[in-house]
């Protein structure tokens, strides 16, 4: 028997299924602000046990794509509320992933055209961003050479996570995540090929390098609780300029132990293998699980079939899916009941509006076109 679709307790919340939806960007936002669209397209899809948005900025410098909706300003706080409430209307429960991209960002993407923010000044080599080309139209362009935060600005990026904490249980969120995945700020801090302070945050000791991390995610729960506070983490991964390096098992298991005595709601860890990067070793999950106590989810391409396989194992507690739920707002009864699923169009996925966002048909409506 499936425990896919078994109801599975949150903190106080119980889900009616161990199927989260994973955070996507889809840039629909052109003035930063949740609009009835993206309340429709978070409702359509409140299926899902867990919902976790798209990576959402803490501030206008924490942005590195056009048209992304932030959690920094009162409107955006007031237009947040309209999704929350939609996905609660249909019994579904939401966290938003609160973001700062660090380096991976473009002066077009920063007030007043200036230098992104990072633990460090390199530049992430054969790294992207989405903003605005020389013609100015909106496209990939090359990430631009960051400036290293001081030491005293980076303790102010940590109260900008807290704030946007504060903000997101403002707009009815039932949580947050942070996201210290796939290359942006927290892992540039994580990695010690890419940090090169010599502060306290320096990356040259397990402790330096982890402090930022740790700092960001105390003083989330500090302000919003342990039990509504979680974190996105991609061990192994190298997007964005992400180089291996010998500590990385011992920088992750570090991690793992920190957050069990934390109490935090999950850990979401993010198999980079879906996104053309290097995957999380297969003994590397049974290790973190021995050391985090916690709720435990796992994301990238992921399938059915390995959803049941980590959860009849023990190794995972949730499984997220992320690009299957674009096409198929029903994913969860697709996936209960065997049904085909549709393809999305990705020419579709970044910018515009209704059209491959909000309607795409569920099974049913597929058939009564038929």
């Amino acid at each position: 028997m499936s425990k896919l679709f078994e109801p599975f307790s949150l903190g106080d919340r119980i889900l009616p299924n161990r199927i989260a939806m994973a955070p996507m960007t889809r840039s629909r936002n052109p003035d930063g602000v949740p609009n009835d669209l993206t309340a429709l397209y978070y409702r359509q899809r409140a299926g899902a046990g867990l919902i976790v948005t798209e990576g959402t900025p803490i501030s206008a410098t924490a942005e590195g794509f056009l048209f992304i909706p932030g959690l920094y300003r009162a409107d955006q706080v007031a237009g947040w509320r309209k999704v929350t409430d939609a996905v609660h209307e249909e019994g579904g429960t939401i966290f938003t992933q609160l973001w700062h991209v660090g380096r991976v960002s473009h002066v077009s993407n920063q007030p007043d055209g200036i230098a992104p923010v990072s633990s460090t000044a390199q530049i992430a080599r054969n790294s992207q961003a989405w903003g605005l080309k020389d013609d100015g139209t909106p496209g990939a362009v090359d990430v631009s050479k960051p400036r290293a935060l001081s030491t005293e600005e980076v303790r102010g990026v940590i109260e900008d996570f807290a704030q946007a904490a504060a903000n997101a249980i403002e707009a009815g969120f039932d949580g947050i995540e942070l996201h210290g995945a796939n290359g942006y700020l927290i892992e540039q801090f994580l990695n010690p090929l890419v940090n090169d302070r010599t502060d306290e945050y320096r990356g040259d000791t397990l402790e330096g390098r982890t402090r930022f991390l740790l700092e960001a995610v105390d003083a989330v729960i500090e302000r919003i609780g342990a039990k509504r506070t979680a974190i996105r983490l991609s061990p192994y991964g190298g997007l964005f300029d992400m180089g291996h390096y010998p500590e990385i098992e011992e920088t992750y298991l570090f991690i793992a132990d920190a957050l069990s005595e934390r109490g935090i709601a999950y850990v979401h860890l993010m198999d980079q293998k879906s996104r053309g990067s290097s995957a999380i070793p297969a003994d590397f999950l049974g290790k973190f699980r021995t050391h985090y106590k916690g709720v435990l989810i796992l994301a990238g391409g992921m399938t059915r079939e390995l959803a049941d396989r980590y959860l009849a194992d023990g190794l995972i507690d949730i499984a997220a899916f992320g690009e299957p739920f674009i096409a198929n707002p029903d994913l969860v009864e697709r996936l209960r009941n065997g049904w085909p699923l549709a393809p999305a169009d990705r020419a579709l996925h970044y910018g515009g509006g209704a059209k491959g966002y909000t309607d795409y048909p569920t099974y049913a409506q597929e058939r009564t076109a038929a």
